[in-house]
């Protein structure tokens, strides 16, 4: 799936990186919920994607934001080696810890790992948004509302995304507004020509139909970025108000980033 700039894909996630064993545990208990519950009712499911390299306070008030104005849970999904973007910092194993310690006591938010389980049976087959979402289809029924959030940053390059025609009708797409961003006015003409007629009147609109809508999430606005937690950490400046202190502790613990982590604040 997909969070920051491009879209990300999943891979084995398998590396030697340093593991912290409390976090370990956290994250088995958060995953328990991994595949769909099916209710007769067909609630919207919305999903979350990115490689959340690492999770940061602006990914959660955007997956919080998502829960409210939707009022369903929100499926935080990370993925794994990203195709069209370097190799994430850290590996899968330890993106889903320190997504598990993020979102540990959230009403409503939870993780997912269907792209993690496909790439522990295709290592090395790189996932698009578009598998993801087949794969979800073929889990939910073709009846059932889903949504992927994601970032204004990333929608602007969505043509760049595969088959991203049939994405937009497999699928709902709820754009969350970045701060200084002015997507909005970036969108190439042959997106903005593709999302004519599409912009749903209200968010509970996506809930009465499988695919084919998007809503503009707002939200407050913030300015954290993964690159900014990653850089701060590389040149010694303080980045840890940046994330939930669980994650902070996990960067710290495992030496993430870089040697600094051990001792930023």
């Amino acid at each position: 799936m997909k969070a920051g700039s491009g879209e990300s894909g999943i891979g084995n996630g398998n590396s030697g990186a340093a593991t912290v064993p409390a976090a370990r545990q956290v994250a088995a208990v958060a995953v328990a919920d991994s595949r769909f519950p099916i209710p007769d009712s067909r609630p919207l499911q919305l999903i979350y994607g990115g490689t959340f390299d690492p999770i940061h306070n602006g990914h959660l008030a955007i997956a919080r934001a998502g829960r409210d104005a939707f009022g369903v849970p929100v499926r935080l999904m990370p993925a794994a080696d990203p195709p069209h973007r370097e190799a994430p910092g850290a590996n899968a194993r330890q993106r889903c810890e320190m997504l598990a310690l993020a979102i540990a006591g959230e009403p409503g938010l939870l993780l997912d790992r269907h792209e993690l389980q496909r790439a522990l049976a295709q290592p090395g087959v790189a996932s698009y948004s578009i598998d993801t979402v087949r794969e979800l289809r073929a889990e939910l029924g073709a009846a059932a509302p889903l949504a992927l959030l994601i970032g204004a940053d990333s929608f602007v390059g969505f043509t760049g995304w595969r088959d991203w025609r049939s994405l937009l009708d497999a699928a709902h797409l709820v754009v969350a507004d970045r701060a200084g961003s002015g997507w909005e006015r970036a969108l190439p003409a042959e997106l903005a020509q593709a999302l004519a007629g599409r912009w749903a009147a209200s968010p509970q609109a996506l809930a009465g139909a499988p695919g084919g809508l998007l809503w503009c999430l707002r939200q407050p606005l913030r300015t954290e970025s993964a690159s900014q937690v990653r850089e701060r950490i590389a040149a010694g400046e303080d980045w840890a108000a940046l994330l939930p202190a669980p994650v902070a502790d996990y960067i710290r613990a495992a030496g993430l980033y870089a040697p600094a982590a051990a001792s930023a604040s």
